[in-house]
């Protein structure tokens, strides 16, 4: 009797080359913002954080947020701790 394997259900191919493993929308500053959690293997850059205004490295696990309604192009990555207090702390950028 061979043994069973445990097969993978497919995933698109956005999904996987993305990295992302969480989307959700939080509130910030009065504004509706999407949150991206990004994997340590799809994270391939060093950032900013404006929460800390420390670097994230490359291969760490974050958030990446922008506002709904503006779209990318004002993302910003945050620490996940970062990002869990942003409305204790003052961003720095």
């Amino acid at each position: 009797m061979s043994p069973r394997r445990h097969r993978r259900s497919p995933t698109s191919q956005s999904e996987s080359s993305s990295g992302a493993s969480h989307e959700r929308v939080d509130e910030f500053q009065g504004q509706d913002w999407l949150v991206r959690s990004i994997t340590g293997s799809a994270s391939t850059k060093a950032y900013r954080c404006p929460g800390c205004d420390q670097e994230i490295r490359p291969a760490t696990p974050h958030v990446v947020t922008w506002p709904v309604d503006e779209g990318m192009q004002e993302r910003r990555h945050w620490h996940s701790p970062c990002w869990a207090r942003r409305d204790r702390a003052r961003p720095t950028r």
